[in-house]
């Protein structure tokens, strides 16, 4: 576990192997215009920034955040720090499993399927997904030459070139407008975590306590992901009843302490991500002449989805919730902005117990009630 190709649950060289193998074939693209294109999309990770502290209002005059670098990859290099990044999460549940497998009622299963099986499953979720991200906000590998980070360990914003020029495309839209508007999106997620401290450690503790509160026995975990699998292709056996039809993997992998650690993080994503989208359409019409057909555009998109495969994939590894964050999200951050105003709604950074929960992203209200007319009191 201490290696990217080391023993053990996982073999996280062969899936970055895997992956860069599947992962599907960017556009055609000269290699002129592919270096024109990353040149502009750094260009406009720039102009962004500026745009989006001006916004936001979430960085003081007069301070200056650590920097974080700003990388333009192609698919492989996505599925790289991405791999990088779950292998830095995942580290001490696998080690728990790895502990348990020894001499386990599990551990022929797990031994007969082993970390290179384990390898491939991670890599081809990844080919799969790395055709689809157009950018990120990558917070948890850690520093190596090939994926800088700040001086204090921060993250770096990575936008996925390929598929950026494929999806405008795609679209049939300016694709100098629509650069713009991808990196606007991005560079919210930069500012919100280089303007908030605290949250990539409070991020990260969540999701260390959603891991330490999984199930270790190995039958366990492969008896739960049966019941997924079957839950997702409609073949419960008969005679079971139960609300998990509708739930995604991760959703249907968890105890009940972890349901309510899920509730906060997806109160947190919805925020970061409505956020951002919230930010993407202020900021657009000043800078981004073609802000509405692409807006119109893009959400048809999101809408319509792909194929039977595609949408089946889509449920299993819960980007239908990851949607719906986008929604709910901008909902909440519209309505609390309408009523008390952008530093009003900066509140929402003060601390973690300033931010919404999940029942408050649903009734921003709510939020407004408890944050603003508590400390008015």
């Amino acid at each position: 576990m201490t290696s990217i190709g080391g023993a053990g649950m996982v073999d996280w060289k062969l899936a970055v192997a895997t992956a860069t193998r599947f992962v599907r074939p960017g556009p055609e693209i000269s290699r002129e215009e592919a270096r024109e294109v990353v040149a502009e999309l750094r260009r406009h990770a720039k102009a962004a920034e500026e745009h989006v502290r001006a916004f936001t209002r979430m960085i003081p005059e007069g301070t200056e955040p650590e920097d974080t670098p700003v990388l333009v990859v192609d698919r492989a290099g996505w599925i790289k720090a991405n791999v990088a990044g779950f292998r830095e999460l995942l580290r001490p549940l696998l080690d728990k499993m790895e502990e348990r497998r020894g001499g386990g009622a599990g551990s022929a299963v797990l031994g007969a399927v082993g970390s290179k099986v384990t390898g491939v499953e991670v890599g081809m979720l990844l080919s799969f997904l790395a055709s689809r991200v157009l950018g990120q906000y990558e917070t948890f590998a850690p520093a190596t030459r090939d994926l800088p980070a700040s001086a204090d360990g921060g993250g770096r914003l990575l936008l996925v070139a390929p598929n950026i020029v494929h999806v405008e495309r795609e679209l049939e839209v300016d694709p100098h407008d629509f650069r713009l508007w991808v990196a606007l999106h991005e560079e919210t997620h930069r500012t919100q975590f280089t303007a908030v401290p605290w949250l990539r450690d409070h991020l990260q503790g969540e999701i260390q306590s959603f891991l330490d509160e999984t199930d270790v026995d190995p039958m366990t975990v492969l008896e739960r992901l049966r019941e997924a699998a079957q839950s997702l292709a409609g073949g419960r056996p008969e005679g079971e009843e139960g609300e998990d039809g509708g739930r995604s993997l991760v959703e249907v992998v968890q105890t009940p302490a972890q349901r309510e650690i899920l509730g906060r993080l997806t109160a947190v994503m919805s925020l970061l991500e409505g956020h951002a989208d919230y930010v993407m359409d202020g900021v657009g019409p000043e800078v981004v002449s073609s802000v509405g057909e692409i807006r119109e555009k893009f959400q048809q998109r999101r809408a319509r989805g792909a194929s039977r495969l595609d949408q089946a994939l889509r449920k299993l590894l819960g980007l239908d919730a990851k949607l719906r964050q986008y929604r709910d999200g901008e909902r909440f951050v519209r309505a609390v902005v309408d009523e008390v105003g952008m530093d009003g709604f900066n509140r929402v950074w003060t601390s973690p117990n300033t931010l919404p929960t999940k029942a408050e992203i649903a009734r921003p209200a709510d939020w407004i009630a408890r944050v603003h007319r508590k400390a008015e009191s």
